[in-house]
């Protein structure tokens, strides 16, 4: 019993032994993976306060940058258009996209830090050559309420005769406007834009231009930098405005858009009142009911392509599907562009129930002749023919 108790001792020695080693190695082995994670850490910390820096020093370079001349050479005067409603981002992107100023971004920042208010919708004169802080100051200065070139379509003015003032003002030819017209893939484009006001328009296929009637008579704005698209746009965006409260009225009448313009544009020629205007109308609505060609000259002369004081027989009989002397109907579509009052006027035609088929101005005093029947008509004709020369 007595040698028994004696080994006992010598075990738990040896195994208080073990256990201290492994302790100390363990210990040993989270020393070392501390170490690694140490030098894991560092080098990412390292690495990313690295990175900060760069980034940093690169983000100060942009801005740096961004604060300098867009081109500092660079002297041409560039008309910048600032549209009402703008938000100072919205200038930013602006700029940034006439190449007047390199960031947008900063741009906003900028006029931020400096607590810049809203700047005014107006046209500006600046030069890529100018610093940020010079831009600014123009912006805040306020710009001119009229663009440095301003294009003048007439009430009635023929689509070509709208290319001559454009070609006038601008730097466009009449040559590439005309070429414009005629461009599907911009039509298209438009028609998508502007479905209500020319679906119609794009549904006929014998029109010399889609956007005959389209070009709404009024004063546009063009500056510099201003695309040949971009104008267009803006006279069909003017008459889908002006369109625009018609459109139920024109449907619940049972007619289309081009049908309506193209009445207006020979109204808008035939008369000078807003009173003989809604009459004529209502002679022109008379006629097609009464399946009677509507014998304009105003189509005839547009079938000619030319403008011409009287009208000789063979003129009458031109083959061209706008000679509505020939032909029943609307013809294909408008004559020119018309003025609101003539679309008002063929939306409201008056004194229908009169029967009025026929009507002649006396060219001298401006007046106005309507009559019921074809009889009525020519002794009215007859004592001002000589002074009026042939109409209707």
């Amino acid at each position: 019993m007595a040698n028994r108790g004696d080994k006992q001792p010598d075990h738990q020695s040896k195994d208080k032994q073990q256990l201290e080693l492994d302790a100390e190695k363990l210990a040993e082995e989270r020393v070392a993976e501390k170490k690694v994670v140490d030098k894991i850490v560092y080098w990412i910390v390292g690495l990313l306060v690295l990175l900060v820096v760069v980034i940093g020093l690169l983000g100060m370079n942009y801005v740096h940058s961004s604060l300098q001349p867009y081109d500092k050479d660079n002297n041409k005067t560039i008309v910048v258009k600032i549209p009402i409603g703008a938000t100072n981002k919205q200038i930013g992107a602006i700029l940034a996209n006439e190449k007047v100023i390199k960031s947008a971004m900063v741009f906003n920042y900028y006029v931020k830090a400096h607590n810049f208010s809203e700047f005014q919708t107006g046209f500006y004169n600046l030069k890529p050559s100018m610093p940020l802080s010079e831009v600014t100051k123009k912006l805040s200065d306020g710009g001119s309420q009229t663009s440095q070139y301003r294009v003048l379509v007439k009430e009635g003015a023929t689509t070509e005769q709208v290319g001559a003032a454009v070609a006038k003002a601008t730097h466009f030819s009449k040559k590439q406007f005309l070429a414009l017209m005629k461009d599907q893939t911009f039509m298209q484009k438009l028609a998508k834009k502007y479905p209500k006001l020319l679906s119609s328009s794009m549904a006929q296929k014998e029109v010399r231009y889609h956007l005959e009637g389209y070009l709404y008579p009024a004063t546009y704005d063009y500056y510099q930098g201003m695309s040949l698209k971009e104008l267009v746009t803006d006279m069909v965006e003017k008459t889908n405005l002006i369109m625009t409260p018609y459109y139920k009225q024109i449907a619940a009448k049972d007619l289309t858009v081009q049908k309506v313009l193209t009445l207006a544009s020979l109204v808008e020629r035939e008369g000078n009142t807003s009173t003989d205007r809604a009459k004529i109308a209502g002679v022109f609505f008379n006629r097609i009911d009464a399946s009677m060609p509507l014998q304009s000259d105003i189509s005839v002369m547009y079938a000619l392509n030319t403008h011409k004081t009287h009208l000789y027989n063979k003129d009458l009989a031109v083959k061209s599907p706008y000679n509505l002397y020939k032909n029943k109907g609307y013809g294909p579509g408008p004559f020119n562009n018309p003025s609101k009052d003539s679309i008002q006027a063929v939306l409201n035609p008056t004194e229908r129930a009169q029967d009025y088929l026929y009507f002649v101005a006396n060219l001298k005093t401006g007046k106005v002749y309507y009559s019921q029947t074809f009889e009525e008509h020519t002794n009215t004709n007859s004592g001002i023919q000589t002074k009026n020369g042939n109409n209707n």
